[in-house]
């Protein structure tokens, strides 16, 4: 079963199609045609024992028929002069008596129940001697006050002969039926698969040249153009996609060939001054080492953040878990505190439980605390407050121009006034998607009197559900 199924899977679409069309239409075909003939044997049966009730031998002939039968004689040699109708006396014992100019037709049990007197009427088919095949009709009749069994007969080539015509002519039919579906059905598949075809030529097009500006032209609504339209759609996001992963790459080259490049120039110092044996002034030194350590740093940063971006983005019923989302902001404000010890946090937190993936929303956090500890002045002030689902975090540093506002989240994008300062320029674009994930949303906007206030809002509630408890 298995050898069959996998060859008809193996022949393309088009095949397979006009296959299956031309074989429905060959069932329904042979189905209709098997009908139309048992309907027509039936209605030619109905009409040949109708004109068998009809048909009636001469009474004299019957008369002596019966009188040869009663006399012990035997048959006289008849040679029929036509095919229309056999007539015969049946005996209960079996003898027949044919009347003149009738074929002797062979008795069968329905013959004999009716001369019996066992059954009145018995219609059934036989064959004379001859071995033509006939129908047979056999009743009790009266014969000069005497009931006889009487059989009349008529060929069955009659009707034979026109079903086998019309067998062959349905024959034909179903055959040029069938060849008619299966041309149609190579058409329909030519005609239908034709969008296919074109989207089969576009993807192998793209896997050739790697050209995803390809696009499917879509005409109606059907499953065809759906499929079209989203073919159209995947490949405008993997160009999106791979738009942004050169330039991704581009970005961070950039990013790294500065550190890089002072990195190598520091090592390049001081293996010079190893292989020339001139030491460097041990203040020279210890400030190309602390260079070299802060360099550092900043490739690991850099590298850290990169990682960060490069994970897929959270999706509905992932990793994402209740958490207290002023837990995670105490667990952030300890940690920044370490790198702005000379600055004051006023901090003001509120209880708010919210969905979100907690390492994740730690790290935005702190990353958003950082840049307030960046910009801030010696002794400032860094105010943190969550009311409500609504975190604030501001600094009463320089504050951001309003040509660089809509800029702040790109990746790699950096202020001019931020140029000079440690950093990776990632820092607020895995804060806006962290906070994305979780359903929030961030902005930053200059604030009153000057500095910069970091919005936060993040839908949740500020007791726990139970099911965390």
């Amino acid at each position: 079963m298995t050898g069959p199924v996998h060859r008809f899977r193996a022949l393309p679409i088009r095949s397979r199609l006009a296959l299956l069309v031309a074989t429905a239409v060959a069932v329904a075909v042979a189905a209709v045609s098997v009908a139309c003939w048992l309907l027509t044997r039936a209605q030619l049966n109905d009409e040949l024992n109708t004109s068998l009730k009809n048909i009636g031998a001469p009474r004299q002939a019957l008369v002596q028929a019966y009188q040869e039968c009663l006399q012990g004689q035997s048959p006289i040699e008849n040679t029929p002069t036509s095919n229309f109708a056999y007539v015969q006396i049946v005996a209960p014992d079996g003898r027949r008596c044919p009347v003149a100019y009738s074929q002797p037709v062979k008795v069968q049990d329905e013959d004999l129940a009716v001369a019996d007197g066992t059954s009145r009427i018995g219609l059934h088919d036989s064959t004379t001697d001859a071995g033509a095949e006939v129908r047979v009709r056999t009743e009790q009749e009266d014969i000069g006050g005497i009931s006889v069994a009487v059989s009349v007969s008529r060929p069955l080539a009659e009707i034979n002969t026109s079903l086998n015509r019309l067998a062959l002519f349905l024959t034909a039919v179903a055959g040029i039926g069938v060849v008619g579906a299966g041309a149609a059905g190579l058409w329909v598949a030519r005609t239908g698969l034709r969008p296919v075809d074109r989207l089969t030529g576009a993807v192998e097009h793209i896997a050739r040249t790697e050209d995803l500006t390809v696009r499917i032209p879509v005409e109606g609504e059907d499953e065809i153009a759906r499929l079209s339209r989203s073919f159209n759609s995947m490949t405008a996001a993997l160009a999106s996609s791979r738009d942004r992963q050169a330039q991704l790459i581009a970005d961070a080259g950039h990013e790294l060939r500065t550190p890089l490049t002072s990195l190598r120039t520091n090592i390049e110092l001081l293996a010079r001054s190893d292989q020339t044996g001139r030491a460097i002034p041990p203040a020279d030194r210890t400030a190309l080492m602390a260079s070299v350590k802060a360099q550092m740093t900043e490739l690991a940063a850099l590298i850290g953040d990169l990682q960060e971006l490069s994970r897929p983005d959270a999706v509905e019923g992932g990793p994402l878990q209740v958490v207290a989302l002023h837990e995670i902001v105490d667990a952030a404000l300890e940690r920044v505190r370490l790198r702005g010890p000379e600055l004051t946090f006023a901090a003001d937190v509120s209880p708010w439980y919210v969905r979100a993936e907690p390492a994740a929303l730690e790290r935005a956090l702190v990353n958003v605390l950082d840049n307030a500890v960046k910009f801030s002045p010696p002794g400032g002030v860094v105010e943190v407050r969550l009311k409500a689902g609504e975190l604030t975090v501001r600094d009463h540093g320089p504050g951001i121009d309003a040509e660089d506002l809509p800029h702040v989240f790109e990746r790699f994008w950096r202020s001019s006034s931020a140029r000079a300062l440690p950093g990776s320029g990632l820092g607020l674009s895995i804060v806006a998607r962290t906070v994305q994930q979780a359903g929030g949303e961030i902005e930053l906007e200059p604030a009153a009197g000057g500095g910069t206030r970091a919005l936060i809002r993040l839908p949740g509630a500020a007791e726990p559900p139970p099911a965390s408890l």
